[in-house]
């Protein structure tokens, strides 16, 4: 059995971007239609830009399925980006040597890796930082989770998220989430009163050449006990969800349940009682409280995991703020090209990807298996295991 690793290659306005998926099971039933219907979520969402508009993310899976079904081998993803068609794109990221002058981009804009990544990288133009470093390439990690989503659901798994804030818009703490009606909401919210509020504190926003930021929660419903380990600091489940959470573009902060609540309160406040076995009726082992967000000592503790992250503002604003020029290092105004008022929506989509990357892996390596059959009975069979050690007849 294969670690469950992937990489992802290409550029914000190259010819696309491309992915490899390596350690995902034979027989695991696949096809672009599936993985397109995250990708179409990931594009929606009130407050996008430009861009949403020009691109159709598809994802052309070029290798390692067969007739609908993982082969076992890695997976290669393909995704064109039609903007690319424009052809001042054409030369502007062109991947031989072209014969004309192209405009370097000097101007470095704050909040972006424009500064950071010219220094390392020694370059006098910061276009081959800002491509890069575009959140354009979460489209295919969007792409790469819908894969890890089809593994977890074999086992009964299932991600959702929701946007809790935007601006200064909270939205209830609702007992019950409607998904269906979070698919259906403008700005994923659960809470109706919510979203007229929100969907105006985007419009404020965008009126005054600005962004807005907000946080969103991510829910992972069915995961067993004992994924992830608190043997060593790397293997941590809740270590691998606050990198991998960290990992999108504007996400500042994470907690794992109620983890910044919990910080102002007493311990006997906190503490999620293990109910006794007559009083079980999900699972063995139930909680009575989930404050812990379904995660004790880096293993999961068979409640639901729940992450909520904080997104800033996006830096990209078209309000041109005062910077510097990488050239010379004299004042100038910053680089503005094309931005989004608000990602929150499309963020909790992404989200959703990449807890589902970290609890594919996570899964894989505790039950392993070369075929999806055989991950199955290995994860029934260790589930058949949880309980009292030596039960009261």
């Amino acid at each position: 059995m294969t670690e469950f690793r992937f990489l992802t290659a290409g550029e914000s306005h190259g010819k696309g971007i491309t992915s490899i998926v390596e350690g995902i099971p034979a027989g695991l039933e696949l096809t672009e239609e599936l993985i397109g219907a995250d990708l179409v979520r990931r594009q929606g969402g009130y407050g996008r830009g430009m861009r949403q508009q020009i691109e159709k993310d598809w994802a052309e899976i070029t290798g390692g399925v067969r007739h609908g079904k993982t082969m076992g081998s890695p997976i290669a993803m393909w995704m064109e980006n039609k903007d690319h068609q424009n052809a001042n794109w054409q030369v502007r990221m062109a991947t031989g040597p072209v014969d004309q002058e192209v405009e370097r981009v000097t101007l470095l804009r704050p909040g972006h890796a424009d500064m950071a990544g010219t220094q390392k990288y020694n370059f006098d133009d910061v276009r081959p930082i800002l491509e890069r470093s575009s959140a354009r390439e979460t489209a295919q990690r969007v792409a790469v989770g819908a894969i890890a989503r089809a593994l977890l659901r074999e086992i009964g798994i299932t991600i959702h998220s929701h946007s809790l804030v935007i601006g200064d818009v909270e939205a209830k703490q609702l007992q019950y989430v409607d998904w269906n009606a979070v698919e259906a909401s403008p700005v994923r919210v659960a809470d109706r009163d919510a979203e007229p509020k929100m969907i105006a504190a985007i419009d404020a926003a965008k009126e005054a050449l600005d962004s807005i930021g907000g946080i969103f929660e991510v829910r992972a419903s069915g995961v067993p006990v004992g994924l992830g380990s608190h043997i060593q600091w790397d293997r941590r489940l809740d270590g691998q969800i606050a990198q991998a959470f960290l990992s999108i573009n504007a996400v500042k902060g994470v907690e794992i349940g109620d983890g910044f609540a919990n910080a102002r309160k007493r311990g006997s406040d906190v503490q999620d009682v293990i109910l006794p076995a007559g009083a079980w009726e999900r699972h063995p082992w139930e909680h009575e409280t989930n404050r812990a967000g379904g995660m004790e000592a880096g293993m999961s503790n068979g409640e639901e995991i729940v992450v909520r992250a904080a997104l800033k503002p996006i830096s990209t604003i078209p309000r041109r703020l005062p910077s510097t020029d990488l050239l010379t290092g004299l004042e100038a105004t910053a680089f503005y090209e094309r931005s989004d008022a608000c990602v929150v929506p499309a963020a909790g989509v992404i989200g959703e990807a990449m807890i589902a990357i970290v609890l594919a892996r996570a899964a894989l390596e505790k039950f392993g298996g070369d075929h999806i059959d055989e991950f199955k009975r290995n994860h029934a069979a260790f589930v058949a295991t949880v309980g009292p050690r030596e039960p009261v007849e």
